[in-house]
């Protein structure tokens, strides 16, 4: 590899508190050699040649903390590859998988496999999780010392709740002797039992059941209350309520722990569904405008730490049904940026607070040293056109499922090239 010289961006890096304009130095190695304001042609080798970025933006490559990937067992929705040029396309280089395939990522031999197609067919760095308990069904907990030894990063049921109070007092347990990292999806099984989207008024107009905002408050207590007690490494998958940011606010104060919010939540509300819209049966549900609000506050005011995309692909033939039958999700890594971006165009979040929650934030929970620009790290950064207007249009998606819930969208900031380890994977037509 050919050094590379990049001059006139406009460099973003919360990690090292960097906001300035100028340039980019990855060496032969694909490590970063120098960055920053320094880097211009007065202090550049005459001979080489540079690419002027014009007052474009370089970020870190982004840190999704939440994505579901086919392998093994829906290789038909989303695979490594797929997903993997996806998130280049969307300025994302590093993913947390989720263990929720077919069979379910709770044992060393399908951690093994699942690595090695991770490096055999993903350009991307994977981080994969596994599950909370054996087969995802909330009853006896995996190994996880021998998992955690195997590379895996963290433990969660994905899209299911630890409901047995007794058993997740024993997981915290567990996480706080072994340092493990636990990612919770909170959601009470009895109070939203047969619920498919928020309830209230919406709701009743549909004639859908409703999922109340108090069986994501309760486990979040519970959790918290545990919390105080087992002082263990653990996170907030999506929050989607304000009545949960006023908890989490009270007890930031006493117990220390992480939260994150799904890009969904921070830009959709209930009233986006219309007329049954099943690609926005999401899980937790689009809540009111009032919810929403209250997002984007803690995000602004640090209550929140992390941004997702809850990448969760569904092919066609799942989302073509009547809300009840229609699957949950939406793919969402390949828009995650451009769609954050929206918060900062109008004017609800500074540009950094929103990058800080795509790539250091994330990085630090997870205790992986990406989502940076530190010189002698790898070069995995994401050059971005900050005002390119776009629309989301289906055709035009890379991933293997088109189940997007924005489709139609007008969007202002575009990745037009995506690096990683210094090498140029996703540059746009």
């Amino acid at each position: 590899m050919k050094k590379q010289y990049f001059i006139n961006a406009n460099i973003i890096d919360p990690y090292n508190s960097l906001y300035e304009n100028g340039g980019l130095i990855i060496n032969e190695n694909g490590k970063i050699e120098a960055i920053g304001k320094k880097v211009n042609t007065n202090n550049l080798p005459s001979r080489e040649k540079t690419i002027d970025l014009k007052g474009k933006y370089i970020f870190p490559g982004l840190v999704d903390m939440r994505v579901f990937v086919g392998e093994p067992g829906y290789e038909y929705k989303e695979n490594f590859k797929t997903l993997s040029d996806a998130a280049l396309s969307g300025g994302v280089t590093s993913v947390v998988t989720m263990p929720n395939t077919d069979p379910v990522i709770d044992n060393v031999s399908i951690v093994d496999f699942l690595k090695r197609r991770g490096r055999d067919k993903s350009k991307i760095n994977i981080f994969p999780c596994a599950a909370l308990t054996r087969n995802t069904e909330g009853n006896n907990m995996t190994e996880f010392g021998i998992l955690q030894t195997r590379g895996i990063i963290a433990f969660t049921d994905g899209i299911k709740t630890i409901q047995n109070s007794r058993l997740m007092s024993r997981i915290m347990n567990s996480a706080y002797d072994l340092g493990c990292l636990i990612m919770q999806h909170a959601e009470d099984y009895e109070l939203a039992q047969n619920g498919m989207i928020n309830s209230g008024i919406i709701a009743t107009k549909l004639g859908l059941a409703g999922i109340p905002d108090i069986a994501e408050r309760i486990i979040i207590e519970r959790d918290l209350t545990l919390l105080e007690k087992i002082k263990c490494r653990y996170h907030i998958s999506q929050l989607s309520s304000q009545k949960s940011i006023e908890v989490i606010k009270q007890r930031k104060e006493n117990v220390s722990f992480t939260c994150g919010v799904s890009i969904n939540n921070l830009s959709l509300n209930e009233n986006d569904i219309g007329d049954f819209r099943t690609f926005l049966k999401l899980s937790p549900p689009l809540r009111k405008e009032e919810d929403r609000v209250a997002l984007v506050q803690g995000l602004k005011d640090k209550t929140i730490d992390v941004i997702v995309s809850d990448h969760k692909p569904e092919d066609e033939e799942s989302k073509r049904l009547t809300f009840a039958q229609a699957a949950t999700g939406a793919s969402g890594i390949e828009t995650l940026l451009s769609l954050s971006l929206e918060l900062y165009h109008n004017q609800s979040l500074k540009l950094e607070t929103i990058i800080q929650a795509l790539t250091s934030n994330p990085a630090k929970i997870l205790k992986i040293n990406k989502g940076n620009l530190s010189i002698d790290n790898d070069a995995d950064f994401c050059i971005v056109d900050l005002d390119k207007p776009w629309i989301v249009k289906k055709e035009n998606m890379i991933s293997k499922s088109k189940n997007t819930s924005i489709e139609g969208k007008k969007l202002q900031g575009k990745v037009t090239n995506t690096f990683v380890k210094g090498e140029e994977l996703f540059k746009l037509n």
